[in-house]
């Protein structure tokens, strides 16, 4: 369907496997077993005949005078035999009968003869027996029984000489039939390839890749490929750089992106080398799956797109495998959009693999079409992909281990609240546990509506306080009784234990080898404000004295995203409303803005990129949802 095909070099056109074994076949019935005279043979056997005539004579007790005539007539006649030769017969160079051709080599000269053409030792003795005459029948016997004592095969099979000839004639067969001339149509569009078209494309193919291994410097054709995948990773850079400047940032999570990148292309490489059966054995999918759970959904699909492309250059039918593996990875991103649930990736599997047969089934629909001649054994491989890309699970956990980064599952267990350290909060600070399930529902609606990570919001709330479980009775929300623990401490003694809490939830985090994600909502959600009730006591009761402003702020940082931005006017907000007398509409209403306002006002959000527009719709949320909290009816027009 492409078009015409002109050849733009000269090659020759390779015959097929099965065309090159029948010529090797051919040609190996064509040649001929090596013999040759061997003469210590003959020599030894004359020599011994002569020696054991006169033995044999003498005790035959036969006449003197007729030795040397019978003597010399048996020598010749024997001598005569071993010239002509007597061979031995192979057995496996019968098959095709008792007699066959073979190469005599002689003096380095190679004749052409038939085994029935040369003695065998039964023919020679016959021979021996015919021509040799005596009137004394006991003389007869002597000779003829020392004769056959030393007729041997003299003509013998040269089984190394023969397998140098077999296999220089092996490797002398041609693999090529014909030529295909520079310039010349190698098929035109529209044609059908019919086998002898193929195996010009096929020709076409390996004389192209034998020249750009061999023509030109090796060293260039490395930079060249080195160039490529630099270029590449340079792209992936400036992405990270002008998109993702915190993964840029961080070596643990740019460490990660190159391992799981090179890792998939180490593996292509190993298939290559190894030749297996057909590349879609390798699970291409595992690192959309690996960068989404870990990362982002464009992330995901970007690293993807780099991985195909480069792997494009190293596959045959490039275009093919990029729409398979591209149209994959993006069904893979999109199937673990909302990824709550472990039994999520047997979905994602589903769908990788529903993804996998359309292509199949169409681009095999576009050669053959016809469903009849669809080879559906050649979908294997994808299945096997499919099974295989379930490996992204086990590595999702290892990742998370050894580079601190934390998935959406791995958040969504932290927020079960049998877990030890919301079990301990609950038991020791009630007050405070149920302050921070309503800090979470406050922030996962807010940061669901303006968009972000709900989940991860919901984790940092539920564990924002954790610190108060060392001393809860200090904390007003866990405080039974109208004396306050604060009444007999000074001012900046109080502050210290209520900023304290921030210090010590970070200690009882890292403690228990919880992420960093969730300890940076407990270093911001105060950010560097002041513990304001204890900062103004002071200064109304001891104005004369110098006061150190430092001693009743948090240490920050402040907020440095939307999570944490929501979180702390989710945890100012939710605290302020539980000192209203009177929570109705208007009451809620004007907490709601003097809080978040007063927020702005500290410049506590300057760090995070919440839009004026984010901020107005936070509002909304937390008005009606606290609203909802203390039963209020309410007032659409009051609150907008």
């Amino acid at each position: 369907m492409n078009k015409d095909l002109i050849s733009p070099f000269p090659f020759a056109i390779l015959k097929t496997n099965p065309q090159v074994s029948t010529d090797k076949k051919d040609a190996l019935r064509d040649v001929l077993p090596v013999y040759q005279f061997d003469k210590e043979i003959t020599d030894d056997a004359l020599e011994g005949f002569l020696n054991e005539f006169d033995i044999k004579w003498h005790s035959g007790q036969l006449d003197e005078k007729d030795k040397a005539l019978y003597k010399n007539s048996s020598y010749k006649l024997l001598q005569g035999i071993y010239q002509k030769g007597i061979i031995g017969l192979n057995v496996k160079h019968q098959a095709g009968g008792k007699n066959y051709d073979f190469a005599l080599l002689d003096n380095n000269v190679s004749k052409l003869r038939n085994t029935q053409d040369i003695f065998t030792a039964e023919t020679a003795l016959q021979y021996f027996k015919l021509n040799f005459k005596s009137s004394n029948q006991v003389m007869q016997d002597l000779v003829n029984n020392l004769a056959e004592d030393h007729i041997t095969p003299n003509i013998v099979f040269n089984e190394r000489l023969t397998e140098v000839i077999r296999n220089n004639t092996v490797n002398d067969v041609s693999t090529t039939k014909g030529m295909v001339q520079k310039g010349e149509l190698i098929v035109a569009k529209n044609d059908v390839i019919d086998d002898e078209i193929y195996q010009k494309l096929e020709s076409y193919k390996a004389t192209y890749e034998a020249q750009t291994k061999t023509i030109g410097s090796r060293t260039l054709v490395y930079l060249g490929q080195v160039v490529l995948v630099g270029f590449v990773i340079s792209i992936l850079m400036s992405f990270l750089f002008l998109f993702r400047r915190d993964i840029f940032s961080d070596n643990r999570q740019l460490s990660l992106i190159l391992i799981v990148t090179t890792g998939m292309l180490l593996a292509l490489t190993w298939a290559l080398k190894m030749n297996i059966g057909s590349l879609y054995y390798i699970p291409f999918c595992v690192v959309p799956i690996i960068i989404r759970i870990l990362f982002d959904t464009r992330l995901a699909l970007y690293l993807h797109m780099l991985v195909i492309l480069i792997a494009g250059f190293f596959v045959a039918n490039s275009f093919e495998f990029v729409f398979y593996q591209v149209t994959a990875g993006m069904v893979a991103i999109f199937s673990i959009k909302n990824f709550v649930k472990r039994e999520r990736f047997l979905v994602s599997a589903l769908f990788i693999l529903s993804a996998y047969f359309v292509s199949f089934v169409g681009i095999a629909l576009l050669r053959e079409g016809t469903f009849r001649d669809i080879q559906w054994i050649n979908f294997v491989p994808f299945i096997f992909s499919v099974l295989l890309s379930l490996l992204a699970y086990p590595l999702i956990y290892i990742f998370e281990r050894v580079f601190g980064i934390t998935s959406d599952v791995a958040l969504i267990e932290l927020t079960n609240t049998n877990n030890k350290l919301l079990r301990e909060l609950a038991f020791k600070a009630p007050g405070t546990f149920q302050h921070s399930l309503q800090v979470a529902n406050l922030a996962e609606a807010a940061i669901f509506k303006i968009g972000g990570n709900s989940v991860l919001v919901r984790a940092g709330a539920l564990y924002h306080d954790i610190g108060k479980v060392d001393n809860p009775q200090y904390f007003i929300e866990n405080q039974n009784t109208a004396v306050s623990p604060h009444d007999k401490l000074p001012y900046e003694q109080s502050a210290q234990i209520i900023i304290q809490h921030v210090h010590k939830g970070i200690e009882i985090l890292r403690k228990n080898q919880m992420p960093e994600a969730i300890i940076d909502f407990i270093r911001t959600h105060h950010g560097n404000t002041r513990v304001d009730y204890f900062y103004q006591s002071f200064l109304k009761n001891s104005p004369e004295k110098f006061v150190d402003e430092n001693i009743f702020r948090y240490p920050g940082p402040i907020p440095f995203s939307k999570e944490t931005g929501v979180l702390m006017l989710a945890d100012s907000v939710e605290a302020a409303s539980r000192s209203l007398k009177n929570p109705d509409a208007q009451n809620i209403n004007d907490l709601v803005e003097r809080i978040i306002n007063y927020k702005l006002e500290q410049n506590q959000l300057d760090n995070c990129d919440l839009t004026l527009k984010d901020i107005e719709t936070i509002k909304l949320i937390f008005k009606t949802m606290l609203m909802s909290i203390y039963h209020v009816r309410i007032d659409y027009q009051q609150v907008l």
